[in-house]
């Protein structure tokens, strides 16, 4: 009878996973974070600041419309 034999990445692979993930999660975590408190510190005067003007409106083409009589 044959004995089953476990290869040394089949038998880590839950455990790296899981080290992956948490990698992945506490990137992720970091970056939100962050954000969401840079969000909240920054002034209501610098925010000002960042607004730019509309751009200026263009000039519509005029429309012009002929009848047309058919008989």
């Amino acid at each position: 009878m044959k004995t089953k034999t476990v290869t040394t990445m089949g038998a880590l692979h839950p455990i790296l996973f899981f080290a992956v993930m948490y990698v992945v999660v506490l990137f992720f975590s970091i970056f939100i974070c962050s954000s969401l408190f840079y969000s909240c510190k920054s002034s209501p005067a610098k925010m000002a600041k960042k607004t730019t003007a509309p751009a200026p409106r263009q000039a519509e083409p005029a429309v012009s419309t002929a009848a047309v009589v058919l008989r």
